[in-house]
């Protein structure tokens, strides 16, 4: 690589955020790091609303910022994450979400895990939710951290295994080298199963895929996400990509092996909503029991549209 250029690239693909972007790209301009070894490239995937002039105005306003605005026609997030490859100069990929608050130290305790890990491929932060229009529901439980992406797995830089899941798209960070070598992000999972899969993907060439709590952001959480409705579509769209991965992945005999495994789950989850109710808590056990309800509704459906 050239001497110029960023070790680090931040890449955020963006749809219709303007009341947060700005937000997070502040945050990114508060960097301990020294800012001629990052960058910030910010995909539009389509914006309708206004959030690319909002960006485009920061940009001009910042003009010393090692920042880029790039368009991405093509709907979907796995498309801006994929067009963040091709126009990243560093070499290493660190995704953010668009409405995601990247404390001040986080690129700098990202450069230094990967400078003390050189075998490592990839890395997951720590993400804590930020209730900022309305406060913490009381229905809310552990059981849906994953669906809000609240990922809090202790102080320990640890590899992701078992019931620890995977790096979360909303902040994770990967060797960009691993990603060109895999084809970059499935853009046939438009919504949310494009994190998951680029780790399965990755962690077959290596499975140093590290937790490192270090790297935290907050993660602001709208009160419309809070809406049974958003939750709803929220449910069914997860359990239908998750079809659609492991479909591509692994073809028809795996699509019936999740579908049991969902099944336990939703089981699992009619146990919880039980033991909840007679434990004083039967809304957050009611909760549980949607998740696992419309996800697994979600898996048998055809097709479940999202924007």
């Amino acid at each position: 690589m050239k001497e110029s250029s960023p070790i680090i690239s931040v890449i955020i693909s963006t749809y219709n955020r303007q009341d947060y972007v700005v937000t997070g790209l502040r945050c990114l301009a508060n960097q301990t790091l020294q800012k001629d070894k990052y960058e910030v490239v910010i995909v539009d995937n389509h914006c309708t609303d206004n959030t690319a002039a909002l960006v485009k105005e920061f940009l001009q306003q910042n003009p010393s910022l090692p920042f880029r605005y790039v368009y991405e026609e093509q709907k979907g997030v796995s498309f801006g994450r994929d067009r963040g490859i091709h126009e990243s100069a560093g070499e290493i990929l660190v995704y953010l979400d668009d409405d995601a608050e990247a404390e001040p130290d986080l690129l700098e305790n990202y450069l230094s895990f990967f400078t003390q890990h050189p075998d490592a491929a990839a890395a997951g932060g720590r993400i804590l939710p930020k209730y900022s229009e309305k406060p913490k529901p009381k229905w809310m439980s552990s059981w849906l951290n994953g669906f809000i992406a609240h990922v809090d797995l202790g102080g320990d830089t640890r590899i992701f295994k078992g019931r620890m899941k995977y790096p979360i798209g909303c902040n994770m960070a990967y060797r960009k080298k691993y990603l060109q070598q895999i084809g970059g992000f499935n853009t046939l999972l438009t919504f949310r199963g494009d994190d998951k899969y680029i780790y399965l993907a990755v962690k077959e060439i290596n499975p140093g895929i590290y937790y490192v709590p270090s790297a935290l952001v907050r993660h602001n959480i709208p009160g419309r996400r809070l809406q049974f409705s958003y939750l709803k579509t929220l449910y069914l769209k997860t359990g239908n990509e998750e079809k659609l991965r492991v479909r591509l992945k692994d073809g028809g005999g795996a699509v019936i092996v999740k579908f049991f495994e969902f099944l336990f789950k939703f089981g699992v989850s009619v146990a919880i909503w039980f033991w909840y109710a007679l434990t004083g808590r039967e809304l957050q056990g009611r909760y549980v029991f949607y998740s696992q309800w419309f996800t697994l509704k979600g898996f048998m459906m055809k097709e479940v549209f999202v924007r």
